[in-house]
């Protein structure tokens, strides 16, 4: 693999949903997830991060180094246990096995290096803190959930068909968010790039995966969802130069028009380059 990347970076995502569920709560009837106490919406890390990984799937499934470990029906010590049948890894002394493990696992997978992971699940591979992490979304201002009646013209069985003497419907529910746009923000570690081999490579995948993963993450329940902005601010240092939350205070997003939001044009970024602290350069933008 390359080298691992020697400069810190914070990032801001900013993404929009129209008339869809941009990530439902199953312990709430799948409605979209909402902070109770100011009606902002929620998306959450974990959702963010599969569609990173689907998007690194579709676009480098079967290359070396890229594959992803979390995937849909994966069986996880598996992997784990394949991790433990290389040379490389059962030549070492019983001490050393879980290291050596652990270093296979972030050369052959993606989300290892990126987000880490417990691999302690089965033959121990160790546990992996990944350079790359990212905050839940919050939309900017609160959302409104509404609440669909939909019918099917057809039935599974034909016991249901005889209870409804051939009319044949199925009723269901629906739930959408019909405007909403979302701000999350993300860490990019340097230090904990060179414990998993993160590379510049990498890093750039990434960046491409959340400007694109919308576009090939559609379906009906989820509406019309779009990246919209991504502002990379990148340190001089591993350390960093400046605090995240000065540079993610120069980005500011207004409302540009009267009443209820219901597109982008409603909304108005601002970002404020001017005099950024010593050390740091907004190299990103979407």
């Amino acid at each position: 693999m390359s080298t691992p990347i020697t400069h810190r970076y914070d990032f801001a995502l900013l993404f929009d949903v129209q008339d869809g569920n941009p990530n439902g709560d199953p312990d709430a009837g799948n409605l979209p997830r909402i902070d109770a106490e100011t009606g902002k919406g929620l998306v959450t890390d974990v959702c963010l991060k599969r569609k990173v990984r689907n998007f690194v799937q579709l676009t480098h499934g079967g290359e070396d180094g890229y594959g992803i470990f979390v995937k849909e029906k994966a069986i996880l010590n598996q992997a784990i246990d394949e991790a433990h049948e290389q040379e490389s890894v059962k030549t070492k002394e019983k001490g050393d096995k879980t290291e050596a493990a652990r270093k296979w696992m972030c050369g052959k997978y993606f989300d290892i290096r990126t987000f880490g992971a417990v691999m302690s699940t089965g033959k121990n591979a160790g546990q992996v803190r990944g350079p790359i992490q990212i905050t839940f979304a919050r939309s900017i201002e609160p959302v409104v959930t509404l609440e669909h009646s939909i019918t099917r013209m057809a039935v599974a069985t034909e016991a249901e068909a005889e209870k409804q003497g051939g009319d044949n419907r199925t009723m269901g529910r629906k739930f959408t968010v019909p405007y909403g746009l979302y701000l999350a923000h993300g860490f990019v570690s340097a230090h904990l790039a060179n414990q998993t081999g993160f590379s510049q490579e990498d890093l750039e995948l990434f960046w491409k995966a959340l400007e694109q993963m919308f576009e090939h993450d559609r379906s009906a329940a989820r509406g019309l969802m779009s990246t919209r902005n991504l502002f990379v601010f990148e340190h001089a240092t591993a350390l960093g130069n400046a605090p995240a939350y000065q540079l993610f205070d120069r980005i500011k997003v207004e409302r540009a028009t009267d009443g209820p939001a219901r597109s982008y044009a409603d909304y108005r970024v601002l970002v404020d380059e001017a005099s950024l602290p010593e050390g740091v350069r907004l190299i990103h933008q979407v």
